[in-house]
């Protein structure tokens, strides 16, 4: 068997990923119990309030004072793919969009030309824990679309689709898997173009279990095997032990045996943009130039403003998991 591996690299606190995404960052913080104002009842002693990314107790603030989370912020020019394997997310955005969602749920946003929003972690509990588990993805916009007006969708949990072998289940949130197919992404997502060839593929093993990952259907496609939970997998004739990027080559395909006990895989796929690359902070684009109109554009209209008394908006507590949209529609679950 011809090895189907190019590369592999350890996992970091951000993954390095391939064009067309940016970089995905993997959160995992095992809040305690909640208070009355749905943020940690313990201590904030050795949290830097404010910029807390230290893991101390095994939980972060970020930016949040009260509540963890990221209070508002802009973006332009690329896409957030927040996938919540475990607790919450208070979504809030200057279009006036809310949610809250988790628990197997993912928010797809389009921030194209400009969106402020926050993404805050509520502690729902009281009587904990509150475990917070999540993806962030950031999926390059193409120059034609990287203006387009800003728009997001969930797929709700119930509604993803699944494909399911012996041992093996695959959570299909982009690219179709054989005949499973994907939810439809925002109208102007790179992953919205069949020639793009995007795939986002959770995949978990159980013990002992194998599967041979199908060849993407594009030869030039970016394809890589994020292993983030698990003590090793045996990718072909090779056993990589520990987190770790494995890039494989896309038109073969990849047999995969969870040999050391269960393994949990975030595929990332898509065919490469192949555009410039400008990122400072929130915005990405294609020139320096472009990046300073983003900069000069946020400073005149700040993306629509700010609808919410708050910058760090939290949902009742008994909201449930919901989404408002910027046209007035509102999903319930």
């Amino acid at each position: 068997m011809s090895d189907p591996i190019i590369q592999v690299s350890p996992l970091g606190n951000r993954w390095q990923t391939l064009d067309p995404f940016l970089f995905c960052v993997h959160h995992v913080d095992l809040y305690p119990k909640g208070n009355d104002r749905f943020g940690p009842d313990a201590p904030l002693e050795g949290h830097h309030i404010g910029q807390d990314f230290d893991n101390h107790d095994g939980w972060r603030m970020y930016h949040g004072d009260i509540v963890p989370g990221f209070p508002q912020h802009p973006h332009r020019g690329f896409e957030t793919v927040t996938i919540v394997r475990k607790g919450y997310i208070d979504h809030s955005d200057s279009l006036g969009a809310a949610a809250r969602f988790g628990m197997g749920d993912v928010q797809w946003l389009t921030a194209g030309a400009g969106v402020v929003h926050s993404e805050m972690f509520p502690l729902l509990d009281r009587n904990g824990p509150n475990t917070l588990e999540l993806f962030q993805i950031w999926l390059n916009l193409p120059a034609k679309n990287k203006l387009a007006a800003p728009y997001f969708t969930m797929f709700w949990d119930k509604d993803i689709p699944r494909r399911r072998y012996p041992g093996v289940e695959v959570t299909v949130i982009a690219g179709a898997l054989e005949t499973t197919q994907p939810l439809a992404p925002p109208p102007h997502s790179w992953a919205a173009s069949n020639d793009a060839d995007v795939a986002i593929w959770s995949i978990a093993m159980e013990a002992g279990a194998t599967w041979v990952v199908p060849p993407a259907r594009i030869a030039d496609t970016n394809r890589a095997l994020h292993l983030f939970a698990g003590k090793g997998i045996k990718v072909g004739d090779r056993v990589i032990d520990g987190p770790s990027m494995i890039r494989v080559y896309p038109n073969r395909p990849i047999p995969l045996e969870a040999v050391n006990g269960a393994v949990a895989i975030l595929l990332l796929q898509g065919r490469p943009i192949g555009e410039p690359v400008a990122q400072y902070g929130p915005f990405v684009m294609n020139t320096r130039a472009e990046l300073e109109q983003a900069f000069a554009d946020y400073r005149r209209t700040l993306f629509g403003g700010w609808p919410w008394p708050e910058n760090a908006p939290v949902h009742a507590r008994d909201a449930g998991r919901f989404a408002k949209h910027a046209d007035g529609r509102v999903e319930k679950v």
